[in-house]
């Protein structure tokens, strides 16, 4: 086998993100502590190739170290109270300072078109501009925090129309007031907005840690909004991600800057790098119930009824309804789908959505809990006889396979009448 055999498998595996990715709008916050890594140079070099993927992207980013030591190195004081920098207008023209410099570093890097870089050849257009209109934080519990601001307004149609045209956006944490004014607004909230503004595809913030954990310091990988804890830091990435999540925002992931490719894996691979944390709608992926039974046959029976999907009596779907993961929206069952265990590999049947919720991805987010419900009973491979959508099971990673080699108590219930197809899957 080739050296570079990986290589081409991750490749061809990405393919479907890439093309999911294509045209999509991104914000990526990138905080001052990543801006220092020794990770910073892959990371440009991946902003440039979700560039050149079509990825409409907005980098925000943060400069709290650089301007601690900006303001340190000139002598001046800077004091926070409950985590939130008191901007005086002392400090402000060192603040200025500091920003300017990271976002003409940035824009170097981007520019940068050596032979050896990832940017040859890219000619990476940067912009930047007064994209975010600030007002004053005010006075709290007896404290003016002066030149401190928060976001009033994201000028969303400016920045769509820079992305339009194939430019990298770039923010700071400076915002701007209608009377000239000037704010040092967080980094971490300017990015929020900026995403809930845009209604972007994704809000990713690039963390110190590999994300969010839990009591046993394990990954959580996945997170729906409404699981985020509401006492956390409301300035904290988990606190901003999930504002956004509940303004529009569809995905957002924390990804750690520390790893090389952790934002790629995150981005083009089916397990990710970090934690995403999603909307919370009207629609529910569960386990199914007795409760459920009515609504799955009303579901198949016309699938059943044209020969797509083998009939069950609702007896059977009574005592098999444990198997069952359902989609609701709204109270009805959409989408429906089974694994049954054989030894260590798992069968995929009665995948089925209803006629009117089919081009919203359902079946995917059914077989990724399928895959997920699999993996955490130990099985090794996914298999699904079919004999009307092949198609779908090849494009999602099954390969056909012959009939002989299905586990020998499902081969000995095989329909031969049926003729139906076998495809089979790994779980890596």
């Amino acid at each position: 086998m080739s050296d570079n055999a990986p290589y081409v498998k991750w490749f061809r595996e990405s393919t479907p993100y890439i093309n999911a990715h294509r045209g999509r709008t991104f914000v990526l916050h990138v905080s001052g502590e990543a801006l220092l890594s020794d990770n910073l140079t892959n990371i440009i070099g991946d902003m440039v190739l979700l560039n050149s993927l079509g990825v409409r992207l907005v980098v925000v980013f943060g400069a709290t170290v650089q301007i601690d030591q900006h303001l340190d190195a000139l002598g001046i004081e800077t004091r926070f109270v409950d985590g939130v920098r008191v901007t005086t207008a002392e400090s402000l023209p060192g603040i200025q300072q500091a920003i300017g410099k990271i976002r003409s570093d940035i824009e170097s890097r981007l520019s940068l078109g050596l032979v050896n870089s990832p940017q040859h050849g890219a000619e990476i257009v940067v912009t930047s501009g007064n994209f975010i209109r600030a007002k004053p934080y005010g006075v709290r519990d007896g404290v003016d925090f002066q030149h401190t601001g928060e976001v009033r307004k994201v000028h969303a149609k400016a920045i769509a129309g820079q992305l339009a045209a194939g430019a990298i956006v770039l923010v700071s944490s400076l915002g701007y007031s209608p009377s000239g004014e000037i704010f040092n607004v967080n980094s971490v909230e300017v990015a929020s907005e900026v995403a809930a503004a845009l209604i972007a595809d994704k809000l990713i913030y690039l963390i110190d840690e590999e994300g969010l954990l839990d009591a046993d310091g394990n990954l959580l990988t996945e997170m729906p909004m409404s699981e985020v804890p509401d006492d956390v830091d409301r300035l904290s990435p988990a606190a901003q991600a999930k504002r956004a999540a509940q303004r529009g925002v569809s995905r957002c992931h924390l990804i750690t800057f520390n790893r090389d490719g952790a934002l790629l894996e995150e981005l083009f691979t089916r397990d990710g790098a970090g934690t995403q944390i999603s909307r919370t709608s009207y629609e529910q992926i569960r386990s199914a119930t007795s409760e459920d039974v009515a609504g799955i046959i009303e579901l198949i029976a016309p699938l059943e009824a044209q020969g797509i999907l083998v009939k069950r009596p609702r007896e059977l779907l009574e005592a098999e309804i444990e198997h069952f993961i359902v989609i609701v929206r709204d109270g009805m069952i959409i989408s429906c789908a089974a694994l049954y265990p054989f030894g260590d590999k798992g069968e995929l049947a009665c995948l089925a959505t209803h006629p009117d919720y089919r081009d919203g991805d359902r079946g995917e987010a059914l077989l990724a809990a399928i895959e997920a419900r699999a993996k955490s009973l130990k099985m090794t491979s996914l298999f699904a006889l079919t004999t009307h959508t092949a198609h779908w099971f090849t494009e999602r990673g099954f390969r056909q396979i012959d009939v002989d080699a299905l586990p020998e108590k499902r081969r000995n219930l095989y329909n031969w009448q049926r003729n139906s197809k076998l495809f089979e899957k790994p779980l890596a």
